[in-house]
């Protein structure tokens, strides 16, 4: 008994070690994932998603995220060529191409891709100029994707897009743009207010043209802006009076007056009496 006892118990042990052995040399690897095996510390293969088998002891898997990170670079200050002080954040997209080089040749591929990100960053400011940084984004994303991919390709990792998120201008620039902004815009009303009395008066002159070779055109236009006026319901109604009227009228005036001679005092006293 005592034989069988023991027996029992040293199968029982054999069968917990070799359960944590198997244990041990079972990997499962995500669909999202890849598996880069070290063996004895040297790297020999990387292992698909699924259930992956490893030689305990000697076998050490690493597992690398194939997914697109999304990474928010903060907010990098500096000075534009034209001299002016801006705050810029930005957004990077990108992937694990190689998850072999992600491992072994960089320590920490995403805080090295954060790194080159921002100095990027800085130096996409200093070559830039304060409107490319506000209306031409497109060409600065595309430079900005180039500079950091460059060293990123190394590491085996792809940059899919860059884009600036927000452009921080000083409040004092702020206040100029405003006021430039607004400049502009009265300068437009006033240039459109020019061309449309421009061209009203040339519409004018036309019609002055035309309405004197026909008078009747005139006396036409004449009653169509008394009826406007009717229409309006005003109680005072004015309607224009000929100059060359009042000119006939003074001047007769001044005949009736020549023409009758003033009468001398006996005269006027005879009169009187």
């Amino acid at each position: 008994m005592d034989v069988l006892l023991l027996l029992a118990a040293w199968l029982v042990g054999l069968g917990v070690v070799l359960g944590a052995v198997a244990a041990s040399s079972v990997r499962v690897v995500a669909q999202y994932e890849k598996g880069v095996v070290f063996r004895l510390g040297r790297a020999r293969a990387v292992r698909e998603p699924g259930l992956r088998m490893l030689i305990p002891g000697a076998d050490r898997m690493e597992k690398v995220s194939v997914q697109v990170v999304t990474m928010p670079v903060p907010a990098q200050e500096g000075i534009t060529r034209d001299n002016v002080t801006v705050r810029v954040d930005a957004v990077v997209y990108f992937r694990v191409i190689d998850p072999l080089r992600a491992i072994v040749e960089v320590q920490d591929y995403l805080f090295a891709v954060a790194q080159v990100a921002q100095t990027s960053l800085r130096s996409i400011i200093g070559k830039s100029e304060l409107d490319d940084l506000l209306s031409n984004r497109e060409q600065l994303n595309k430079g900005l994707e180039l500079m950091i991919d460059n060293p990123a390709l190394g590491w085996g990792v792809h940059i899919d897009r860059v884009e600036i998120k927000d452009v921080a201008l000083p409040d004092s620039l702020k206040r100029s743009m405003s006021r430039q902004a607004e400049a502009e815009r009265e300068r437009r009303a006033r240039v459109i207010s020019a061309e449309g009395e421009f061209q009203a008066s040339k519409r004018l002159a036309e019609a002055a043209a035309n309405m004197a070779q026909a008078p009747a055109a005139l006396q036409l236009r004449f009653l169509e802006t008394v009826v406007q006026v009717a229409a309006e319901k005003n109680s005072t109604l004015v309607l224009p009076f000929p100059v060359e009227l009042l000119r006939f009228l003074e001047r007769s005036g001044a005949g009736d007056s020549a023409g009758t001679p003033e009468k001398s005092p006996e005269i006027q006293q005879k009169t009187a009496e």
